[in-house]
């Protein structure tokens, strides 16, 4: 049974996990094209309609932190312009967690 209530988008810091995830909820993943320009800005475009979706999003923030958090942001924001119902970060590693030890 393919479940269709539920979409999941993977950022390019761990591919192989939102692999794996979609897998045993028996779902695709979504069809996202990222990529970053030649100063390193990040372009992220959706090439499926996310309207009204429940939408999960996965993305740690590991080495390099800095980028791969600009990067669930960029694709956090660019699912909300695209009308997401609901939008879930799911983040494995929060790299800045630990900032006030």
């Amino acid at each position: 049974m393919v479940r269709s209530d539920l979409k999941i988008i993977s950022g390019t810091a761990n591919k192989y996990l939102a692999e794996r995830l979609a897998d045993c909820l028996k779902v695709s993943i979504t069809d996202v094209e990222i990529c970053r320009f030649a100063d390193r800005e990040i372009f992220v475009q959706i090439n499926e309609s996310v309207r009204g979706e429940d939408v999960f999003v996965i993305q740690p923030t590991c080495n390099p932190s800095s980028e791969n958090l600009m990067e669930l942001l960029i694709l956090l924001d660019t699912l909300k312009r695209a009308s997401a119902g609901r939008i879930t970060a799911v983040i494995p590693y929060y790299g800045y967690g630990r900032q006030d030890r």
